[in-house]
Order: C-alpha cells, then sequence, then structure tokens
C-alpha cells in the first residue's frame, strides 16, 4: 500500500483542550490543542495537507472567520470539516439544519 493511500481518510480534531482530549480518549491520534487564529491557521494548514478526509474543529473559531471563510468551509467535501460544540454550549445550529446542509436529507420529517 503506497504512503498516499495510508494518508486518505485520515481524521484531525481541532479545537480547545476539553475537545482535543476527548478525541484523543476515543483514539483519534491528530488532535491540535487551539483556538482563535491559531485554529483557523492550522484549519489552513491540514486542508493543504490533503492527509485528512474529516477535520473536526470546534465551533468557536467560527468568531474569527469572515463570512466567505466560513461559508468555503462548510461547503467544501474534501476534507470535510464539522464544526462541533464546546462542551455546556448551546449549539448555534440544530442537528436536523446541519444534516440537511450537509447531507441534503431532511431528518425532521
Amino acid at each position: 500500500m503506497s504512503d498516499k493511500v495510508a494518508e486518505e481518510g485520515r481524521i484531525a480534531v481541532i479545537g480547545e483542550r476539553s475537545i482535543s482530549l476527548g478525541f484523543r480518549l476515543i483514539g483519534i491520534e491528530d488532535t491540535f490543542e487551539a483556538s482563535g487564529e491559531e485554529a483557523l491557521k492550522t484549519l489552513q494548514s491540514l486542508e493543504k495537507s490533503g492527509k485528512y478526509s474529516v477535520i473536526f474543529i470546534s465551533e468557536s473559531i467560527k468568531s474569527v472567520m469572515d463570512t466567505r471563510t466560513l461559508n468555503y468551509y462548510e461547503s467544501i467535501l474534501k476534507p470535510l470539516v464539522m464544526f462541533i460544540p464546546l462542551p455546556g454550549v448551546e449549539r448555534e445550529e440544530s442537528l436536523e439544519t446541519m444534516a440537511k446542509r450537509i447531507l441534503g436529507v431532511d431528518i425532521g420529517r
């Protein structure tokens, strides 16, 4: 198996300590503890690397993204960027809305 194939399908996590530690505990090795501008730079770097299929990132990063950047990351499929809320913080987007946006399926019916 080539290195290129071995790299495909990798998952990365970028976020505050509570997020990165939680994902590390379930076995995801590529976790990056960062917030704000640093998290955005990490996201951009991971996307450009081409190594990841899915990147989970703290929803708090949305506050440092301009509208164009946010729309870009919400619409790309490779890697799929999933914004996750901090524990104890109310979600901005419902699960039904997220499924409709990402999968194109209305699960609320």
